[in-house]
Formats: C-alpha cells, sequence, structure tokens
C-alpha cells in the first residue's frame, strides 16, 4: 500500500510516517519504480505499536529503544518497565503541580467573591496577591 493509504488505516498522516521513518521507528519503505513509497501489511502493525506506546505515554525516542532492543533479539520488558517508571513519576510530579495550581485558583476566586479584587490603587489586586 502507498502512504496514503498506510496513513488513512493507521489514523495518521503521511508527514507523520516519514517522520517517524526517519527516527527509526517504521522500517524504511520499499520504492515502486516509479519511486513512490510500497508499505506492507507491517508497516501498520509497526504504527499501531507507536500508537500503543503513545497510549502508555512513552516517548518516540523510548518507543525507537524498544524496537532497537526487540530487533537485537533482546526481551524490551525491562526497559519498558523503567520508561514507565520514569513516566509515572513524572504524571505523579504534574498531579502534584496540578492540585497546587488547583488550590492558588480556589483561593484567587474566593478572594474576588470576597470582593478583594475591587481595589482601585491596583491593576489587579487577584494577580498582585497571588504566590
Amino acid at each position: 500500500m502507498r502512504i496514503k493509504e498506510l496513513g488513512q488505516r493507521a489514523g495518521v498522516t503521511p508527514d507523520t510516517i516519514r517522520y517517524y521513518e526517519r527516527l527509526g521507528l517504521l522500517r524504511p519503505a520499499a520504492r515502486a519504480a516509479n519511486g513512490y513509497r510500497e508499505y506492507g501489511p507491517e508497516a501498520l502493525d509497526d504504527l499501531q505499536f507507536v500508537h500503543k506506546g503513545r497510549a502508555l505515554g512513552l516517548k518516540l525516542s523510548d518507543i525507537r529503544e524498544v524496537i532497537e532492543i526487540a530487533s537485537g533479539g533482546r526481551a524490551p520488558c525491562e526497559h519498558v518497565r523503567t520508561a514507565l517508571d520514569s513516566r509515572l513519576e513524572e504524571v505523579e510530579s504534574r498531579l502534584r503541580e496540578l492540585r497546587s495550581l488547583r488550590a492558588t485558583l480556589r483561593a484567587a476566586l474566593a478572594r474576588i467573591d470576597r470582593g478583594a479584587a475591587s481595589l482601585p490603587q491596583c491593576r489587579c489586586s487577584v494577580i498582585e496577591e497571588a504566590t
């Protein structure tokens, strides 16, 4: 199949497919006599693998490493575990940041509700008093 059909089946653009090829996430396509890329069914499998890795929050570089490890005949499971552990730590950190932001926003809204934002000598006391 050509790049457009592969993209339609996988739900990605041809530019994404070319990008993934450059990154080593997809095997290089065979070329037809007219120079068009020709993909086999394994390319769709590869794209679905990348999509599932991204759904787990893995970075493209992590997915490429998994592919390289597996291509070398080794099991990539320990690498995947390490990558997922790292990603989970990032998510937990981001959740803490978001909880803190939520508390800050609630406090700012409470100040507005109490009329604290209507001081004439400042641009906006809610912003100026933010921590």
